[in-house]
């Protein structure tokens, strides 16, 4: 694994994962192919062009365009592909689902072929959202699928795609389920960085229902460590959920940050929950530990630091919060009753 293709290296996951393989790897030749759609930023990727110039390279292009993909891999000698390229946001699948099957189905599809054509290694990157709403105990990597938004489905497609060519063709696959990211450039539609940047202006925080969904929030890089251990340690046709193997209500993340920013519990407003809502996500990490692999921050800690990076850089969200960012917040929050202001 010398030369990397990174699809939707240009977004929140993809970029810290760029930063972080040119930081550890000085042997390494890297690749992004980012469509640059609205959470695609070059902004994410402006220090590592400037210092990794001689060992980067960009490419725009949508993972659906097969013969660029293909062009790509060979024109700069590409060993192997690791898929971040989704739409990701289960609010926005569910406003629009056309994108997220188009990209997740007919992209992981095309990258596929490409792998295939050229005999190249394939790691697919998913979520925890494929195994659906978890009531008890935690999800293991052979239970079964049960996608609850069509953001969920489009990736549990794409998984079970990935591991269908593994099985068919031979090919070296090994696929990735991550507890929900947060942390450095996550476009702030996503709840942490959309509450952070709320607070910093005393904006109102819309909490869905009552705030009780559990979730995992993992630090951005424990994850980009994680998906490298996979990438030269995991066995091929295998899935690795990664995570911190705990987690926590959503208000107790909401409070978190309240806390650290020195504001009052009076911003946070319950609003409407979301259609098909989960009220709990739960991951086991024991087949990733086995690896060698461990998570560096609890949950707590993750939230502490993202908080302290959005904080400290609104020179990257303020213009994004200023564009197109309005429009979706109205159409997502304006009309959702308000059950509640600091209950």
């Amino acid at each position: 694994m010398k030369r990397l293709l990174v699809t939707g290296g240009a977004g929140f996951i993809g970029s810290n994962f760029t930063r972080y393989m040119l930081q550890t790897y000085d042997d390494l030749q890297l690749v992004v192919y980012d469509k640059l759609t609205y959470a695609g930023r070059l902004e994410n990727l402006q220090d590592v062009a400037r210092d990794f110039a001689g060992r980067y390279a960009f490419v725009q292009g949508d993972i659906a365009d097969q013969a660029l993909v293909a062009q790509t891999t060979r024109s700069h000698a590409i060993d192997t592909i690791v898929n971040f390229a989704a739409e990701t946001h289960v609010d926005r699948s569910i406003l629009d689902p056309d994108a997220f099957i188009r990209t997740s189905c007919l992209g992981t599809y095309a990258l596929l072929e490409v792998a295939r054509a050229q005999g190249l290694r394939f790691h697919h990157i998913s979520t925890d959202e494929v195994y659906g709403f978890v009531r008890e105990g935690a999800s293991v990597e052979a239970d079964p699928l049960a996608p609850r938004s069509p953001y969920a489905a489009s990736k549990a497609s794409a998984d079970l795609l990935t591991l269908a060519y593994h099985v068919t063709y031979g090919l070296p696959v090994t696929i990735t389920r991550g507890a929900n990211n947060i942390g450095p450039y996550q476009y702030p539609e996503k709840v942490v960085p959309l509450f952070v940047t709320n607070a910093l202006d005393n904006v109102p925080l819309p909490v869905y229902g009552d705030g009780m969904q559990m979730r995992d929030y993992q630090y951005v890089i424990d994850h980009c460590e994680g998906v490298d251990a996979v990438l030269r340690k995991g066995q091929l046709g295998e899935v690795y959920n990664i995570g911190t193997g705990h987690e926590l209500p959503n208000l107790e993340m909401v409070e978190i940050i309240l806390s650290r920013l020195g504001k009052p519990r009076s911003l946070i407003h319950f609003v409407e929950d979301r259609a098909g809502h989960d009220r709990r996500y739960s991951l086991n990490v024991d087949k990733i530990r086995a690896l060698g692999w461990q998570p560096r921050h609890t949950c707590q800690a993750a939230i502490a630091l993202t908080v302290d990076w959005y904080a400290a850089n609104d020179w990257w969200w303020r213009p994004i919060k200023a564009g197109e960012f309005r429009e979706y917040y109205a159409r997502q929050y304006g009309q959702r009753a308000v059950l509640g202001v600091g209950q």
